[in-house]
């Protein structure tokens, strides 16, 4: 008789990361920020992976369908993805999420921290390679994991 594997449970709202690819010019990223937040769209998470001609500019906003048609309309190169957004209460709970990653041997492909978040909690960004497991993994684990409806105004 075979066992039956349970079902995974998708987040109602995932957090989504746009990856920007900018040319390695000075006032490229302010350029970008300034047009984002004529729009209202403001940046709640980011981090560059710099090299000599491009970077890759990885950032959470708290409005990203507004960001994905300034994209579009500024013709921005990028892509989208779901990441998993988890809340920290204190800087100890670090090992604890990445022990848990661990176990159920999900990789971290990026992570980076939330620049602002409401009642000045940490939160922390990640990629992995199985984000739906991993939500499943770290929920099971305790920890709180952040929606868009968390970040969003």
């Amino acid at each position: 008789m075979a066992t039956s594997v349970p079902a995974r449970k998708k987040q109602a709202d995932p957090i989504r990361q746009f990856s920007i690819f900018l040319a390695n010019k000075a006032g490229r990223l302010l350029e970008l920020i300034r047009i984002l937040q004529s729009r209202h769209v403001h940046v709640v998470a980011l981090t560059i992976l710099d090299t000599t001609d491009s970077a890759i500019v990885r950032m959470v906003v708290d409005d990203p369908d507004t960001a994905r048609a300034i994209f579009h309309e500024q013709a921005v190169a990028h892509t989208e993805s779901a990441v998993v957004v988890v809340e920290l209460e204190a800087g100890t709970e670090l090992p604890k999420i990445l022990s848990s990653l661990l176990e159920a041997e999900i990789n971290i492909l990026t992570t980076y921290g939330f620049l602002v978040r409401p009642e000045g909690k940490t939160a922390l960004c990640l990629n992995l390679d199985d984000n739906e497991l991993g939500a499943q993994v770290l929920g099971r684990g305790g920890f709180r994991l952040l929606g868009q409806n968390d970040i969003s105004r």
